[in-house]
């Protein structure tokens, strides 16, 4: 059964604007290699030498795993790409099976006629297909046959209400030498001598990564994406780097901050808050000397004013913090709480936006309730 609802009556609409800041670190590891460098270098701004992740790196993480919570998703993360072709294929000829095309009159199709025709044909496909639902897809149709009259009419993509921009790392990087030609040592030969081969394995020493994200609340309508699907946003960032980094080059990622911005007026949001999150240079280790999150300490000083100068156009601010992450306000040095993940930065953004507006995310207990089986219930 769909995460979705059987019925379009139970259907939530998205009404508001998000404005996303995700932040994640990097040590040791090699966030997002570039093939075309012929080594999978890091990829590094050669004027600024920030490491940069692309969006489709984040993007893949969050759809697998929502794959690993049980949701449908279309674009699949498998080696075999002849393969993964032939499921969207087939996924997408699975849309047309309850279609009848004597009952529509083409010629006579108005804008509602049309919208129908999309809705019988892709209104089940995108129940199941969540990650259509937050970043949009192509939908290359084979429309052969008597279907083939009906191939003017359907959408060839969907063009995703979730979008993020590129990540960069709040500062300069450096290539770690020490992995640069990693030698694997293994016994050879009758005599058991040992040999060795270039792993050529490139990572960084650290990374504190800042992405920029947006959900468009007029673009939701067209894939269906539902309050819901946003609220599970939530979770899906922080535990797609918990659970999805776990390759060789790709452990050493942990999330360190998440905020998503609600406003309350409609086609609003400030703009490149990621931009806002900076380093403390004076409480920090130097950038060439940092190694682990303890050696960072992250100035967040612009990124809380902003939000302060527009709390009257903010209706909500979800927050995540790791309890490790060392943040200043104006210079004044932050601190972690309790176990239960309370944080002196909840304490200044209420101050910012209002007491009534900062809600606190439960990573693991809200995802619980996000699950297809929680959905079912």
């Amino acid at each position: 059964m769909s995460d979705h609802a059987d019925a379009d009556e139970e259907y939530d609409p998205v009404e508001r604007r998000s404005e996303i800041v995700f932040c994640y670190d990097a040590v040791d590891a090699n966030p997002n290699g570039n093939p075309l460098s012929g080594a999978n270098r890091p990829r590094i701004d050669p004027r600024t030498e920030q490491a940069i992740v692309t969006d489709v790196r984040l993007k893949r993480y969050l759809r697998d795993q929502l794959d690993a919570d049980g949701h449908g998703v279309y674009v699949q993360n498998v080696k075999d790409e002849a393969g993964n072709q032939a499921q969207r294929w087939e996924l997408l000829r699975n849309c047309l099976t309850s279609l009848d095309p004597d009952e529509w009159d083409l010629d006579a199709l108005d804008d509602e006629g049309e919208a129908e025709l999309r809705e019988a044909v892709f209104g089940a496909f995108l129940d199941d297909a969540a990650d259509v639902r937050y970043f949009g897809a192509t939908m290359s149709m084979d429309m052969q046959g008597s279907y083939e009259a009906f191939a003017e009419y359907l959408p060839d993509h969907f063009t995703g209400p979730v979008q993020f921009s590129p990540g960069k790392t709040i500062h300069a990087v450096t290539e770690n030498e020490e992995y640069d030609s990693l030698t694997s040592v293994i016994a050879t030969g009758e005599n058991k001598e040992q040999g060795g081969f270039d792993l050529d394995d490139h990572r960084i020493q650290y990374g504190f990564i800042a992405f920029h994200g947006l959900i468009d609340e007029h673009g939701a309508d067209d894939t269906k994406l539902s309050a819901a699907d946003v609220e599970r946003l939530d979770t899906l960032c922080w535990r797609a780097i918990k659970n999805q980094t776990i390759s060789r080059s790709k452990v050493g990622q942990e999330p360190r901050l998440y905020l998503r911005v609600e406003y309350a007026d409609e086609g609003y949001h400030v703009g490149g808050l990621s931009r806002d999150v900076t380093v403390d240079e004076s409480a920090s280790e130097p950038v060439d000397e940092i190694r682990t999150v303890r050696d960072l300490t992250v100035d967040l000083t612009d990124l809380v004013g902003r939000l302060g100068r527009h709390a009257d156009r903010i209706a909500r601010v979800r927050v995540a913090v790791s309890d490790v992450l060392d943040v200043t306000i104006d210079g004044e040095r932050l601190t972690a709480g309790d176990t239960a993940g309370s944080h002196e930065l909840h304490d200044a953004l209420r101050e910012a936006v209002g007491d009534d507006a900062v809600d606190v995310v439960d990573v693991y207990g809200e995802a619980a309730r996000t699950m297809p089986a929680a959905s079912d219930d």
